[in-house]
């Protein structure tokens, strides 16, 4: 409990310091080559074993990336699909100094994971956060990393980009992320992105395959604001349902079916295990592609949360967000099934480890949100 308390209060001084140094900002003119020189110290190459018991052959999986050190007693910030599950995570710092790093806490939804130096060295080179709020389309950026094994390559670009919605899933968080056309390639992962005052305001973590410049890193405050609880537990404790879909309107069914059904979220699949699965909400049987868009009809459509009505510009779960769901809330679901409307009532719980949670040797492809599929894969930059 004294070494958790004693972490969490580090991070609290990294992040006031942060704020604080955001706000008196220097001038910004060292050179690209005098900031490599300056940051490159803090920025560690990270490599893991992972070992899949259920295949036969190609059963170890040896991914790499990068990670950047946060504290003079061994804290170090990367990427979750890197580390996550991993059976042994190595750190290399400097030149001579290889280390068996623990995995503090992951949280796979952020892709962000701590590390910590068991017996760290003196002397340590500490990475100083920026404020990711403040970054603006245009800024000038770099990022450190091992790129294919390459240790220390430095890459500059702009931010191209920001509050960039890539989630997952349907039902994953809304993650904003920035974009960059830095270069970021595989062994990338978990490194910093860094403005030209030598902040780290971002967290390399995937990349859009066959298509030049167009790279993605998850903000620094976020990271801020995540850190603490994962010293403390290990993970970020979520509220969880257990409902995936999309939302769908009337009339756009009206006139393709020719059928009744309203506006709102439909249910397409029911994680089992969860609330809702227990509650007795049906997800959908009937595979249909509409415009290249896959649908799976059939399911329940939630019209309303706790009273606030589903609708095209909020969505399902921003609604759920703004809501500010805690573990143990009840929430109030209004459903359309077969022609009734009815109410049913779900008490949120944990959202535990899922399987699309865990990384795999088969990367695992992506597409952005919106009404079309981005015809490129979108993948981690491990």
């Amino acid at each position: 409990m004294k070494r958790s308390i004693k972490a969490v209060l580090t991070l609290m001084i990294i992040f006031v310091h942060l704020m604080f140094h955001a706000s008196a900002r220097a001038e910004c003119e060292d050179s690209i080559p005098d900031l490599f020189k300056r940051l490159s110290p803090s920025i560690v190459h990270v490599s893991a074993m992972r070992f899949d018991p259920f295949k036969l052959t190609g059963r170890f999986d040896y991914p790499i990336g990068t990670g950047f050190i946060i504290s003079a007693d061994g804290l170090i910030v990367t990427s979750s699909h890197l580390v996550l599950g991993a059976s042994a995570i190595m750190v290399t710092y400097g030149a001579d100094y290889t280390s068996e790093a623990v995995l503090t806490g992951a949280d796979p939804i952020t892709d962000i994971a701590l590390l910590r130096l068991p017996h760290p060295p003196e002397g340590l080179s500490v990475a100083t956060l920026g404020d990711s709020d403040r970054l603006e389309v245009g800024e000038e950026v770099i990022t450190i990393g091992n790129p294919l094994g390459f240790e220390k390559t430095l890459a500059h670009g702009i931010v191209s980009g920001t509050n960039r919605i890539l989630p997952v899933s349907p039902m994953s968080l809304m993650l904003p992320l920035i974009q960059t056309d830095a270069a970021i390639n595989p062994g990338n992962s978990g490194g910093p992105l860094i403005n030209r005052c030598g902040e780290v305001v971002g967290i390399t973590t995937s990349l859009l395959v066959n298509v030049e410049k167009i790279s993605f890193a998850v903000p620094i405050n976020i990271a801020g604001k995540i850190l603490p609880e994962l010293i403390e537990s290990g993970r970020v404790m979520r509220p969880w349902l257990g409902i995936r879909g999309r939302v769908i309107f009337e009339e756009e069914f009206k006139e393709i079916f020719n059928i009744n059904v309203v506006d709102g979220f439909l249910v397409e699949t029911i994680d089992p295990g969860s609330p809702a699965e227990e509650a007795g909400l049906r997800g959908g049987e009937l595979p249909v592609m509409i415009a290249g868009e896959d649908f799976l009809l059939g399911g329940d459509i939630i019209f309303s949360v706790n009273g606030h009505s589903v609708d095209e510009d909020e969505g399902f779960e921003r609604l759920l967000s703004s809501l500010a769901l805690k573990i143990g809330d009840k929430v109030r679901l209004g459903l359309y099934r077969h022609g009734t409307r009815s109410e049913i009532e779900l008490t949120a719980v944990e959202r535990p480890l899922l399987s699309q949670d865990l990384p795999s040797s088969n990367e695992s492809v992506l597409f952005p949100a919106g009404k079309r599929r981005v015809p490129h894969d979108f993948r981690h930059a491990w």
